[in-house]
């Protein structure tokens, strides 16, 4: 997948959030709402969570060099991973402090009432445009995927990322205007905390699913099934009898290590076995044709073996 949809898709949201914080920021200045607080935090974290994924996908396009001679493509993994702790610590554990902190000492919204109800629907305005620009940008790569099939198996982290953000402050967002709203018609504090604790739970519920697929990613994960059935597929011809194993390793999000071992025809001289195996990576490379596709085969004979006992 180029990086074009995801870039455009993080600006999107960067651009959003920092806005929407601004507001919202003023917002509880002027009311001293805990909702408002909670999400100011929040949208300050998924405007550096964005930058951050920004700077992942720069540092990735290093080219490699004798340390790492694989290149830098997981950065845009580890980036992502940190998001997945920015969004947990920042914003979640944040949001739930001063839930506690409104609980303990509950107070109503007692001037600018109107202010936080103009701003949540304001932010509910720029978030859904950011939403519907990720929406837009996945649907490019996600083919006939389930929503959550595409977030589970996505290589590229920025668009599950931005999406999954997304989402959560769409539903952060109600639930705020909800906390906010009967805190104004109740005169209660403990409906603003209410809400502010709902955004707190909800936010470390995102960064928990998100740490667990950035860990995988970091962890190493093997292509699709279907560009491995693919690759299989490819070496067999010109020289090569069959697979006898084969490995695959994503070294980016568009990058795969390929390594197998094939049975190859009895060949006469060791440029007919190079032969074979040149024209294998060239079929190879065709097969995956979205992925710079680094290729190691090992050439072999199929040996029988007899089971024992």
């Amino acid at each position: 997948m180029s990086t074009g949809g995801s870039n455009r898709a993080i600006i999107a949201a960067l651009a959003a959030n920092v806005g929407i914080a601004i507001t919202k920021f003023i917002a509880f200045l002027l009311t001293s709402s805990s909702s408002m607080l909670a999400e100011s935090v929040h949208s300050l974290a998924d405007s550096g969570n964005q930058a951050l994924l920004l700077v992942g996908g720069k540092r990735s396009r290093q080219a490699a060099d004798a340390k790492h001679p694989f290149g830098y493509g997981r950065e845009r993994y580890l980036y992502a991973f940190i998001v997945s702790i920015v969004l947990f610590s920042v914003g979640g554990l944040f949001a739930l402090y001063e839930a506690w902190h409104k609980f303990a000492e509950p107070h109503p919204i007692e001037s600018w009432k109107w202010v936080p109800i103009v701003v949540l629907v304001a932010a509910i305005g720029m978030e859904s445009y950011s939403f519907r620009t990720a929406i837009h940008e996945s649907n490019h790569v996600r083919g006939a995927q389930s929503w959550a099939s595409f977030v589970r198996t996505a290589k590229a982290p920025e668009l599950p990322v931005v999406l999954l953000e997304d989402l959560g402050a769409l539903v952060g967002l109600v639930l705020a205007l909800g906390g906010v709203g009967m805190t104004l018609v109740t005169d209660d504090g403990r409906w603003d905390a209410a809400g502010t604790a709902s955004i707190g739970l909800l936010l470390v519920v995102i960064a928990i699913i998100l740490s667990l697929e950035t860990r995988s990613l970091l962890l190493g994960e093997s292509a699709t099934p279907a560009n491995v059935e693919s690759i299989a597929a490819a070496l067999v011809g010109g020289g090569v009898v069959s697979v006898i194993h084969l490995r695959t390793l994503h070294l980016g999000p568009e990058e795969l290590l390929v390594a197998a071992k094939v049975e190859l025809e009895p060949l006469g001289t060791a440029a007919e076995v190079a032969a074979a195996i040149d024209a294998a990576e060239v079929r190879v490379r065709a097969a995956v044709p979205g992925l710079a596709a680094v290729i190691y085969l090992e050439p072999d004979l199929r040996r029988s073996v007899t089971a024992a006992g």
